[in-house]
């Protein structure tokens, strides 16, 4: 796990068996984002199994709402490791007007 500026966290899942699912990370990542101490920003995670990657976003308004992504699959195309960088550029802008 990496985290980067107590808002956006990096969950990798490892394993040997390549049939793990990348939705068996999401409680761990929930919890990870739940621990933010600063509640009143949102916090925003990247799930990765080295073959598909999800972002997760959380904010904690109304108890706490978290919403994901699609399934990204760098590893079919161009296009899809194109939109995972535009994702994370895109919390990078978010991060820093905050």
């Amino acid at each position: 796990m990496l985290v980067l500026k107590d808002q956006f966290w990096v969950v990798v899942v490892e394993s040997k068996k390549t049939a793990l699912s990348i939705w068996s990370a999401l409680p761990q990542t929930l919890a990870y984002l739940m621990a933010n101490p600063q509640p009143e920003q949102p916090s925003f995670a990247l799930m990765t199994n080295g073959d598909d990657s999800v972002f997760v976003k959380l904010t904690r308004d109304q108890g706490g709402q978290y919403s994901v992504s699609r399934v990204f699959a760098a590893l079919t195309s161009n296009q899809e490791l194109y939109g995972i960088l535009q994702v994370l550029k895109r919390i990078s802008q978010v991060m820093e007007s905050e």
